[in-house]
């Protein structure tokens, strides 16, 4: 049996969870007190990791053992007018929210806006995975300014820098021992009961309450050197991102709508942005068998449509074809999923029908 205690600050984390490293795209499982050997769904998942298998840190697969080179070629293809359509569309749903909210302002139409917001907040996140990897723009200079200005410090994130940095040992080390995020998948499979009560803190906004104090309390913290240092390092942490966001309060005030922007645009990002996150998390990474074989160490989900458009945005869904391939932009995984589905490897990937199943994966705990 393995304890699993003491994994309560999320800025304790080491990797793109950890705060001010990146957006806010991934959750602490706050509750956590032990978990057991018990199987999720493949009976030879072993919980604690082989060092044996796991000494080799790059997984031993290749892209071109399910692609050809033609067809690598074109999935790596930048498309500019395609990520910026993508950044049109994303805010542009988020202010065509704001502005439907304004004119018809009631309980309902907030409600709705809240998670339409809440979903294209982590659209803002998903466009800056891809930011991380280089994979917005050709120009790497405006590749990374869109990713932090753009992207990141509106939802209160720092450098996409450190991001990459750390996102990038994810990829090498994927469910092994190096993996920074493997925190967020190890200690699945839980209870409904245990399941449930993430889902009321990250919907009541405790998560995200917890979040955004370390956000702060980290960006003060002492770290040797004089004082001063302190306040420069919070200033360049915090000070865009306030500014970004005083902004979008004067904007709303200039509307005549100043609550609007608690409403739709911090109260998403500290409840619906974190719970759909929490179920990104969990479908591309938890209850999968941890071992060197791309196909099942990480999940594709096929989303409907509502899904699609509520819970995983700009094909966030296609996890294992990304981790196939690295440098394929986000608009293009769905091809990369149907020339997998079409060269036969279909049967040994690690598929699940819907956000719902995968949930029933993550709960099949006593």
């Amino acid at each position: 049996m393995v304890r699993w205690s003491n994994l309560i600050g999320m800025a304790r984390i080491q990797g793109p969870a950890a705060l001010g490293e990146g957006p806010l795209l991934y959750l602490r499982n706050w509750d956590i007190r032990q978990k057991t050997s018990k199987v999720c769904w493949r009976p030879e998942r072993s919980e604690l990791r082989d060092k044996s298998i796991h000494m080799g840190a790059a997984l031993r697969q290749k892209p071109t053992d399910y692609f050809s080179r033609d067809q690598i070629r074109a999935l790596r293809k930048r498309s500019s007018w395609h990520a910026t359509w993508l950044l049109v569309h994303c805010w542009g749903v988020i202010v065509a929210t704001w502005a439907v909210c304004a004119l018809w302002t009631n309980p309902l139409v907030v409600a709705v806006g809240v998670v339409i917001v809440g979903a294209r907040q982590l659209g803002l996140t998903v466009l800056n995975h891809d930011g991380a990897h280089h994979l917005l723009y050709s120009n790497r200079g405006l590749n990374d300014w869109v990713s932090e200005w753009i992207l990141n410090r509106p939802l209160f994130g720092a450098s996409v820098y450190g991001y990459r940095k750390s996102h990038l040992e994810h990829h090498k080390h994927t469910q092994q021992q190096g993996d920074p995020d493997l925190v967020l998948s190890a200690p699945f499979p839980i209870t409904k009961e245990s399941f449930r009560r993430k889902v009321w803190r990250d919907l009541s906004g405790q998560t995200g309450w917890k979040q955004r104090k370390e956000i702060f309390v980290s960006a003060f913290r002492r770290t040797g050197g004089p004082i001063s240092n302190r306040f420069h390092r919070a200033a360049y942490r915090l000070g865009p991102n306030l500014l970004i966001n005083v902004g979008f309060l004067a904007g709303f005030a200039a509307c005549g709508v100043w609550y609007l922007y608690f409403f739709l645009w911090l109260l998403p990002s500290m409840t619906w942005l974190l719970f759909i996150s929490r179920l990104r998390n969990i479908g591309e990474h938890a209850c999968v068998v941890d071992n060197d074989d791309r196909l099942l160490n990480t999940r594709t989900t096929r989303a409907s449509w509502l899904e699609r458009v509520f819970i995983a945005p700009y094909w966030v869904n296609y996890h294992l074809e990304h981790h196939l391939l690295v440098s394929c932009p986000c608009y293009r995984l769905r091809r990369a999923h149907r020339i997998l589905m079409d060269g036969g490897h279909g049967p040994a990937m690690d598929l699940q029908p819907s956000y719902a199943q995968v949930i029933r994966l993550a709960t099949a705990a006593a």
